[in-house]
């Protein structure tokens, strides 16, 4: 009989403890629930106690959590669409009144959350051009929506760690007309480049030819003072021989003549035998072929 107690009491008594004892992970948040109803929620990382059938616990995620809704639709102080991309990290806070505004329901506390933040950012984008959106105020609106929604946070047992806008798109009829004039801004500053080159290549090639006009021009000038030099020089110095021995430059003179003009067997020259052109041709001296 005793055996058999023992057989069956002691799983029961071990059944009856692991019933009695909860863990609570350092990750995780937990409420004790009497009857349904919250007891305690305040319970630091370890072993813990409850009474089997009367009290259950609930575990909830204290780490960082983060929502990445779908890009929203939201219209700029122009009335111009923008379509935003945005995502938030939260985490919880309070367990006790994040259970009771949202029933634990992870999703349903990400539809909450976003529901204050939309607003906020359709407020803060209604006060901002689309210019001012892209190009400088992205860092003070995401400020703002994270101080505002922490603030709205508050109540759902909430704290918003951070608040980012990932990507802001222009709808696509909006993003087809803003590429167009994009691109055509960009063909007049291209064809406007291409002006001005052909306008200084222009400029470049007409200064190449006046300098080389003038090189040109000085270097025939240099070349005929030369060339006069040169001959004003050799018919001195012809001059000089000249009246140092006549008789010997006539007949230097009527040699040279002579080679020029016969210097094919082909050529033919038809003089009176006793022309002064053949005044040397058979005397040395010069002296057949004088009247």
């Amino acid at each position: 009989m005793t055996s058999n107690l023992l057989k069956f009491g002691i799983p029961v008594a071990l059944l009856v403890i692991w019933a009695s004892v909860f863990t609570v992970d350092v990750r995780q948040k937990a409420i004790l629930f009497k009857f349904g109803e919250i007891l305690r929620s305040d319970y630091d990382p370890g072993l813990h106690f409850k009474i089997p059938v009367i009290n259950n616990v609930k575990k909830f995620d204290s780490r960082i959590l983060t929502i990445d809704q779908k890009p929203e639709r939201f219209l700029t102080a122009e009335k111009k669409d923008l379509i935003v991309d945005s995502y938030v990290k939260w985490r919880i806070v309070n367990v006790e009144e994040y259970f009771k505004t949202t029933g634990g329901d992870e999703n349903r506390a990400g539809r909450l959350l976003y529901e204050n933040i939309n607003n906020g950012l359709r407020n803060e984008f209604g006060k901002r051009t689309v210019q001012e959106v892209i190009a400088g105020d992205r860092t003070e609106i995401m400020s703002i929506l994270t101080a505002e929604a922490t603030e709205k946070a508050k109540t759902l047992g909430i704290e918003v760690i951070d608040v980012r806008i990932k990507k802001i798109d222009l709808p696509a009829r909006v993003s087809d007309s803003v590429y167009r004039r994009m691109r055509a801004e960009r063909e007049r500053v291209a064809r406007d480049f291409r002006s001005k080159g052909a306008e200084a290549a222009e400029r470049i090639r007409a200064d190449a030819d006046r300098q080389r006009s003038v090189i040109l021009a000085e270097a025939y000038r240099d070349s005929e003072i030369t060339r006069g030099e040169g001959d004003a020089e050799a018919t001195e110095t012809y001059a000089e021989a000249f009246g140092k021995n006549e008789e010997f430059y006539r007949f230097y003179r009527s040699l040279n003549a002579y080679k020029n003009n016969f210097s094919s067997q082909d050529d033919v020259i038809l003089l009176e035998p006793d022309s002064e052109y053949f005044r040397y041709f058979k005397d040395s001296g010069g002296k057949q072929g004088k009247r």
